[in-house]
């Protein structure tokens, strides 16, 4: 594996991580959230990840078979949760139906608080990834010199 495709690999994996930290802190911030701009409570969103080829078309006829193999990830889609609402009985509140009951998003922080634990491991991952293939690409480059 060439030293571009290392960090290419990397790099791919550090944006569709920071999308999917980014979308956990919305859910986080909207944890109490009801009432949004389109109407009604705030909705859980979750990210769908996949592979993705590292290729250019120049690229691809110079890479090897196996090289052909190697994917990156991209963070393909911010998707609506399709979680029912929490009902919470709380009469005086402005959003409150006829019967006293407000429809909440049913966003457990403590499961969002896991996925960004999760989330930032997966990044501090990646970084260390990148930063060693750095190291290496440099002490080889100090081998050429001496």
């Amino acid at each position: 594996m060439s030293f571009m495709k290392s960090l290419d690999i990397g790099a791919s994996a550090l944006s569709a991580e920071r999308t999917h930290l980014n979308v956990i802190s919305m859910n986080l911030a909207n944890a109490n959230t009801t009432r949004t701009p389109e109407g009604g409570p705030y909705e859980r969103k979750s990210v769908l990840f996949r592979s993705t080829p590292l290729e250019t078309p120049f690229g691809h006829a110079m890479q090897t078979e196996l090289e052909r193999e190697l994917r990156g990830v991209k963070a393909q889609k911010v998707m609506t949760d399709q979680r029912p609402f929490k009902m919470v009985y709380d009469p005086a509140h402005p959003d409150a139906d006829q019967e006293g009951y407000v429809k909440t998003p049913d966003i457990n922080v403590v499961e969002e608080m896991a996925n960004m634990l999760t989330a930032m491991r997966t990044y501090e991952a990646n970084v260390s990834a990148v930063t060693n293939t750095k190291n290496m690409f440099n002490k080889a480059l100090e081998i050429g010199r001496g």
